[in-house]
């Protein structure tokens, strides 16, 4: 019998080892914070900085989920299965949204090196058909290296009633709209408690929080008192406001002295030619971003000043970024409702201006005009998808009292986000693992930049990165860049109204100077055509190392590779109350006709919700108001609404709601047992995604925002709800291109 002992201590970080916050936010640009020049008030981030170090030539993916991917595992999107988003997983190695055991994460390799691993808020590296109650977890933040965690899986959310999850399963928001609630305030107080649950429990271990918020991303929900102050602010326009803050990025030293100010596209309106409703309405937009960002900062305050007042900020290791550059999917006017792209619904200028008012509010789903997106990334050209600097290049501050210089001084080496992972390893003292479970590990990608935390003159860790999003393509070496002018589809005004290359066999590949032109506003390939030529086929060979072929510059291509649900839906499905909410993913499609029906007892008054998914900015919900059935469908443009001709009487009672499709039109059809009871025509097609950042189908009551005012939340059943059945046409199929296309918005 042995008596050496079986037990395996676990393991204890290096002596001294520094905790670590990471802050991402989303859809930031380079030119939005306070301390990258902007005018927007973030006063917290401007602390970080003055007491930190900016980086005026880190760079990013161009997009959420790969830039996610980059930052936790060290590696080139693609390279770890993230070339696109993982809503849209396709079966070719660098499309799977699926990052590999192969790439073991920071979460994992620090919780493995006796760190406690924090995440809250947005995540977006779970794969599409893999975020329902049944999992698989496995690429959950719990099966990726997390221990706690609290957010939301998709790619946006609602502020004022998010589809949230904790650890590894969907739960309802601590409060309402009406009590104050907002996801950012929400996340920031969970992420406090997750600090103090982890102090009072194990005193001196190191941590790594991962507080990715979904601010500044689309929708830009903010309450009024937090955008009042910028009333009025910039009513002289996009334009004038970038210049204001191009000589402030110069006098903050972020931009160096000869910088061009790129000229605008003709495809941003000039403010000047614009009738007053229109500058009324983009100022407007504005103002509601500027609230949201500076409501954001405030709440990042509080997280640090919590870090601050138990004596851990000085030893922590805090880094903030933004995931891609400023977002321009709100197109030329901005969108009241960002879900009417996905259902191919236009814009509406009188629309805006009905909710100019409650802009940001609980009943919007806001984007501002991509004439904001275009200046919030001064002083680059175009915007997030975009491998042009204002889509890769943005903020990075990193703060760290005992280890990094300080004063606020702006460094300039080449930085990628996928630098960071090799530099807080580095920073820790850990080594990252050759194996993990016995899974050979692929290469890192990154290289740490640590010594440029104490020396401003010390040069990269490398000098060529390659960029690939939707086609647009681009390539770092040394002094030069190489970047391509093609445009990608799935964004109609980008469709209709950009120049450039729609082929990749016509594409041009331009040239820039990067020393002596920071902001990529000279193509000098005429000059070199051989430094093209080497440059082109450099990326070729990255391509290639990375699995970026085959390339997709669209939605529609993507089709034949898309990765199904290896459990689909089905047609016909009965869903019973006592569960949590049933994931929309997990709900046969309803865009070519369905057929609800609830078999329910009903009281003597009865009233409630029997079923309902969604809000009122997209969703459905089956109802009893008043003694009477009533059915709502939200689309994203307006609210279908029928009721019963006759009351519900007492009893057991099956009520129900169908829509039919034909080619003369369409109707919802309200059903009392085997009767008719009403009946609403109507035009157009039901959508296929009601909700960017995804719902849940909830028996017999509601939660977060109605779908319907006839209602107010949790408006449960009063009586009882034994089961709904939902079936639809065997012969509907799902639209996968309307489905890629809500992907891609959603980001």
């Amino acid at each position: 019998m042995s008596t050496e002992p079986v037990f395996r201590r676990a393991a204890r970080p290096p002596e001294g080892a520094p905790n670590i916050v990471a802050i991402v936010l989303d859809d930031t640009g380079f030119a939005q914070l306070g301390c990258f020049g902007s005018d927007i008030a973030t006063p917290t981030m401007d602390r970080l900085a003055a007491g930190g170090l900016r980086y005026n030539r880190f760079h990013v993916t161009a997009l959420c989920s790969p830039s996610r991917a980059s930052f936790l595992t060290g590696r080139n999107h693609h390279a770890v299965g993230m070339g696109f988003l993982t809503d849209i997983p396709l079966d070719h190695h660098g499309y799977t949204g699926r990052i590999p055991r192969s790439a073991a994460t920071l979460p994992r390799i620090l919780r493995d090196n006796g760190y406690s691993t924090l995440a809250v808020g947005k995540w977006h590296l779970t794969p599409r058909f893999e975020r329902s109650a049944a999992g698989p977890f496995t690429h959950w933040p719990l099966g990726l290296g997390f221990e706690r965690y609290y957010g939301f899986l998709h790619g946006d959310a609602n502020h004022y009633a998010p589809n949230l999850v904790e650890d590894n399963h969907y739960v309802d928001p601590p409060a309402t709209p009406e009590d104050g609630y907002h996801l950012t305030e929400d996340l920031t107080d969970r992420a406090i408690r997750y600090l103090d649950d982890h102090r009072h429990a194990a005193p001196g271990k190191p941590f790594f929080l991962y507080y990715a918020l979904g601010a500044t991303h689309s929708p830009h929900h903010v309450t009024p008192e937090w955008v009042e102050p910028y009333r009025g602010r910039f009513d002289d326009g996009w334009e004038a406001w970038r210049e204001r803050v191009f000589r402030r990025q110069l006098d903050f030293g972020v931009v160096p002295p000869g910088t061009t100010l790129t000229e605008r596209p003709e495809w941003v309106p000039a403010w000047a030619d614009l009738p007053d409703d229109r500058r009324r309405m983009y100022a407007r937009q504005q103002e509601v971003y500027a609230g949201f960002l500076t409501h954001t900062d405030a709440q990042i305050g509080r997280l640090l000043d919590h870090l601050e007042e138990t004596g851990d900020l000085d030893d922590t290791i805090v880094v903030l970024f933004s995931d891609n550059g400023a977002s321009a999917e709100g197109g030329v006017d901005g969108s009241v409702n960002e879900h009417r792209f996905s259902a191919r619904s236009a814009e509406s200028l009188a629309d805006n201006l009905a909710h100019y008012d409650d802009w940001g509010g609980p009943r919007t789903y806001t984007h501002y005009s991509w004439g904001w997106a275009w200046a919030g990334n001064t002083p680059f050209r175009l915007w997030k998808r975009y491998t042009w600097l204002g889509g890769t290049r943005t903020p990075l501050i990193v703060h760290w009292p005992a280890g990094a210089g300080s004063g606020g001084a702006v460094r300039d080496p080449l930085v990628h986000v996928n630098d960071l992972f090799p530099t807080l390893l580095d920073a820790v003292g850990v080594t990252a693992p050759a194996t993990v479970d016995g899974v050979e590990q692929q290469r890192i990608d990154g290289a740490s930049f640590r010594p440029s935390f104490a020396d401003p003159a010390a040069p990269a860790g490398r000098d060529t990165q390659y960029f690939e999003m939707l086609g647009s393509r681009s390539l770092v070496h040394g002094r030069w860049k190489t970047t391509t002018d093609h445009v990608s589809q799935g964004v109609l005004d980008e469709e209709e109204l950009l120049a450039g290359s729609r082929s990749f066999e016509d594409d041009h590949w331009a040239l820039f100077d990067l020393p002596a032109d920071f902001s990529e506003s000279a193509d000098v390939s005429a000059d070199h055509p051989g430094v093209v030529a080497e440059l082109r086929a450099l990326w070729d060979r990255e391509a290639e190392a990375n699995h970026v072929l085959p390339m997709f510059d669209g939605l529609r291509s993507r089709l034949g590779a898309f990765i199904g649900p290896a459990w689909p839906a089905g047609e016909d499905r009965t869903f019973r109350p006592g569960a949590g909410p049933i994931s929309d993913e997990s709900l046969p499609m309803l865009s070519g006709g369905f057929r609800f029906t609830a078999d329910a007892e009903a009281a003597a008054e009865p009233d409630g919700v029997l079923f309902a998914l969604g809000d009122w900015n997209g969703g459905y919900a089956l109802f009893v108001a008043g003694g009477r059935l009533a059915f709502a469908f939200a689309r994203a443009d307006e609210v279908l609404e029928l009721t019963a001709d006759r009351p519900v009487p007492p009893g057991r009672r099956a009520l129900g709601v169908a829509c039919t499709t034909a080619p003369d039109g369409s109707a919802f059809h309200l059903t009392q047992d085997a009767a008719i009871v009403a009946t609403l025509p109507f035009t157009g097609t039901l959508p296929v995604a009601l909700q960017h950042g995804g719902a849940g189908l909830r028996l017999g009551h509601d939660t977060g925002l109605p779908v319907s005012d006839r209602y107010t939340v949790p408006a449960r059943w009063n009586g009882v709800l034994r089961s709904v059945r939902l079936r639809t046409p065997g012969t509907a199929r799902r639209d996968l291109l309307d489905e890629l296309r809500t992907s891609l918005h959603a980001d």
